[in-house]
């Protein structure tokens, strides 16, 4: 015997309907039957002409009847999606229905108009968005920024975390270890597998290795659940050890992203676009994810009170103290004060307004894509920050839909039509992303100061997996550029400088564009000479005083012959860029002028690094 289905009536005539009830077929997949009232006996039913050119109807099997907005809670009932039963029961609330009923009738009463106006918002097609070939295309570029990230590690591993590097990695986790006793405090406070395998230069070359091969893996779509586990839970595990080198925001960036796509990706060796369209709340996560990460950082920019952010004038002194500019950089410094102007207003405008527009109609969330995707093609032109700009952009594929993709995607949607039935899988994942959703609202809700305390606990515990992190780029601008230059000399007297491949160093060297490799030492060494000298840099004068071969690799050039130097200073700088006119006479890109000793020299003494009392002298006099 055939299944009795609910029937939900709409007038045929008129367009505003049709493409409302092609909205909720979708979304009830199957499970409620839709038809005109112009193909109907209508006598038979129980229902009238006049009130269906009014509003819809729905008549359950059993008999009821129920009219306009109760009509499309009660038929969304039965969709399998549970974020959209959620939705259904709120609006048959006491107040909501009342509410939502005479909202209803309000735009009953315009249907003409609201018909123009949804083609405009949503464009031609008035079907649910999908988002199948969003999740590939999502989940083959975040296994490319994996091999991005993973690749540009591995040559820096020897230098920055071997047994001599600047911080061995082995060091890090016995420091650790000491004031957590169990291996569950340990996992909580640090995850990272190198508490079970050691961080020995051989392990951590192979767990990059390893890294490189997951995102390969993930980027030709080949077992993506195992290939994205892998990728996330081995970058996780180098954040646990890296210190400083791996506390950029892209780092936990990249890490969040792969912690909430573990919720979307397809089972299977080859899943092509999958069978299944996300799940509902999952696919609210990473809206959530893309939305905290620009709204974060324009909002964080005027809760700063950084007045450069204020009266528009960020961008003058930004090209050219941003850590490692490129040649692109040096020309937009030269633009006018006006231009200036308007592209810092235009930044803070789109970082606060674009992402509210993620979450609208179809139109609209492209209207975000394209300008997010601006904004960052700006900011990747014009400095190098790694992959950020690769990975940022990634993120703004979850304000598209398929429909948004062209004419390639939809093809391959249809070779495997989805399912329409919810699964266990489905609901688990929809489970899973509840956390995410949680931490992603109490982090915006923190910056407001209305962050419920009941939420407390569990952003506290999300922390260390890198889950609710707080964005916040390019908040407080640097009006001057430091630059710490370090030298070394065999006799105190005659000091020749190391230079670093990627820094400001040479006068007559052109800012290069190394994105998406990240050079983690040069980019500390900003921020470093920002500050009074941090362990870490010390630390490094050490290791080239010894002469260490992991180190030097991760420079460009050394100081004098093949033995190490017998003292190492540090001297601090402030450069500028040049103007047209001053490059055009000089071939400079930039200009210094000394600001004095950062670090006096050093020697190596019966008990470690020393002050190096006779190179002082001879720097004095």
């Amino acid at each position: 015997m055939a299944e009795v289905l609910p029937l939900l009536v709409f007038d045929g005539a008129c367009a505003f309907c049709r493409r409302w009830v092609a909205r909720w077929e979708a979304r009830t997949r199957g499970r409620v039957r839709a038809l005109p009232f112009q193909s109907l006996p209508l006598r038979r039913l129980g229902l009238r002409r006049k009130a269906l050119e009014q509003a819809v109807a729905l008549v359950e099997p059993e008999g009821r009847r129920f009219e306009g907005a109760e009509a499309v809670f009660r038929a969304l009932l039965h969709s399998p999606e549970a974020p959209v039963r959620w939705a259904a029961r709120s609006g048959l609330l006491p107040g909501v229905l009342q509410t939502s009923q005479r909202l209803y009738r309000v735009v009953a009463r315009r249907r003409m108009r609201s018909a123009r106006l949804d083609k405009v918002l949503f464009g031609r097609d008035p079907t649910v968005s999908r988002h199948r070939g969003v999740r590939t295309l999502y989940l083959r570029g975040l296994g490319g920024v994996y091999l991005l990230a993973f690749t540009s590690l591995v040559p820096q591993i020897r230098g920055l975390w071997g047994s001599r590097g600047i911080q061995p990695a082995p060091q890090t986790l016995e420091l650790s270890g000491r004031s957590l006793p169990s291996i569950g405090e340990r996992i909580q406070s640090k995850p990272t597998l190198f508490w079970f395998t050691g961080a020995d230069e051989q392990t951590l070359r192979r767990a990059a290795r390893g890294g490189q091969v997951a995102g390969l893996l993930l980027l030709l779509n080949v077992a993506p659940l195992p290939a994205l586990t892998a990728a996330t839970v081995l970058y996780l595990s180098f954040l646990g050890i890296g210190r400083g080198f791996l506390a950029f925001q892209w780092d936990a960036l990249l890490v969040e992203s792969g912690l909430h796509a573990l919720l979307i990706a397809p089972w299977g060796l080859l899943p092509g676009v999958g069978r299944r369209e996300p799940a509902g709340l999952a696919l609210l996560a990473q809206r959530l994810l893309l939305f905290r990460l620009n709204f974060g950082s324009g909002i964080g920019k005027l809760q700063s009170h950084d007045p450069t952010w204020r009266n528009g004038t960020a961008l003058v002194s930004h090209h050219e103290t941003t850590p490692l500019p490129t040649a692109a950089g040096w020309y937009a410094h030269q633009l006018p004060l006006w231009a200036h102007r308007a592209f810092t207003r235009g930044t803070v405008a789109a970082e606060l307004f674009l992402p509210f527009l993620s979450f609208g109609p179809r139109r609209l969330r492209r209207l975000s894509f394209v300008g997010l995707n601006a904004l960052q093609a700006g900011i990747g032109l014009t400095g190098n920050y790694g992959y950020f700009n690769v990975l940022s952009a990634l993120l703004t594929l979850w304000a598209l839909d398929d429909a948004s993709l062209g004419r390639a995607a939809p093809a391959a949607l249809a070779r495997r039509p989805a399912r329409p039935r919810s699964t266990p899988g489905e609901l688990l994942a929809n489970a899973a992303a509840l956390p995410l959703v949680a931490l992603s609202l109490y982090e915006i809700a923190s910056r407001f100061d209305r962050a419920p305390r009941t939420l407390e606990r569990l952003a506290h515990h999300g922390r260390p997996w890198m889950l609710g992190s707080r964005y916040a780029l390019f908040t407080s601008m640097t009006l001057t550029r430091p630059e710490v230059e370090v030298e070394g000399s065999a006799d105190g007297v005659h000091w020749t400088p190391y230079r670093f491949r990627y820094k400001a160093g040479r006068l007559e060297d052109r800012p290069r564009w190394v994105a998406p490799h990240m050079p983690r030492l040069d980019w500390q060494m900003w921020f470093a000479a920002l500050q009074r000298p941090p362990a870490w840099f010390v630390a490094f004068l050490g290791r080239l005083l010894e002469g260490a071969p992991e180190v030097h690799s991760l420079l460009a050039e050394t100081p004098g012959p093949k033995a190490p130097p017998c003292y190492v200073r540090a001297t601090l700088y402030r450069y500028r860029m040049t103007s047209l006119e001053e490059r055009r006479a000089g071939g400079r890109w930039w200009e210094r002028e000394r600001l004095g000793l950062y670090v006096p020299p050093l020697e190596h003494g019966a008990e470690g690094l020393q002050l190096a009392r006779e190179a002082t002298v001879l720097e004095e006099a």
